[in-house]
């Protein structure tokens, strides 16, 4: 569901200016391409589940969960896209998944059928999306194995890991997921990641603190 156009650019290779940071800048370098950026306010639906597939996203400022709600009314949380990760790339017509905005986010989005003709035209294209769509096999992949062969706590902290090394890649400085959406990505309850949370460690009375209405942040070494 788009809300609000903040710009609508046409970007050329001859007018990029340097090598493109990431794959998808480098995809919207092809030329002819449209890209535009639309802005969500938190909580905000990007789009819905079994909606038909017309654009593919990039994450520019914010965070967005990717979900599936269940026939129970729980949630399953498929995936957290940071600043620079791509969304919204799907082998159907539909999306498989719905997609929020965690907080107020700008993402920056390109005609999927633009897409495809690129792709079919330019090997360098196709070559790219390939890798894009590697990256969230090895990420499905990976959530699998962790909610299958882990404990709580192991769960909580390869998350914890995962998430030090995005949030340092994206230049955030704090979480912007609450701890429901961490449990419902992690397949935990919210009492079980509070715990996790709140369990001694050495040096300290807790692996994190958290302040009034914000995420949970690294709580600085004593």
């Amino acid at each position: 569901m788009l809300t609000q156009s903040l710009s609508t650019t046409t970007v050329n290779k001859t007018s990029a200016a340097g090598p493109a940071p990431d794959q998808f800048g480098a995809i919207t370098g092809h030329a002819g391409l449209v890209a535009t950026e639309f802005s969500y306010r938190k909580d905000e639906e990007i789009y819905g589940e079994d909606e038909p597939v017309e654009y593919v996203y990039q994450v520019i400022s914010g965070a967005v969960r990717s979900y599936k709600l269940l026939s129970d009314g729980r949630r399953q949380i498929g995936a957290f896209h940071l600043p620079g990760d791509v969304f919204g790339l799907e082998s159907g017509a539909t999306h498989r998944l719905a997609a929020e905005a965690i907080i107020d986010t700008t993402v920056r989005l390109v005609k999927r059928r633009s897409l495809e003709h690129a792709a079919g035209s330019d090997v360098n294209v196709a070559r790219r999306l390939w890798a894009i769509t590697a990256g969230e096999l090895r990420h499905a992949e990976d959530h699998m194995l962790l909610l299958g062969r882990k404990t709580a706590m192991e769960r909580v902290a390869t998350f914890l890991m995962e998430m030090d090394r995005r949030l340092t890649v994206a230049g955030m400085m704090a979480l912007p997921m609450c701890r429901r959406d961490i449990g419902d990505y992690l397949g935990l309850t919210l009492e079980t990641v509070s715990r996790a949370f709140a369990a001694p460690r050495p040096g300290g009375p807790g692996i994190f603190r958290r302040p009034p209405d914000s995420a949970p942040q690294p709580q600085p070494a004593a």
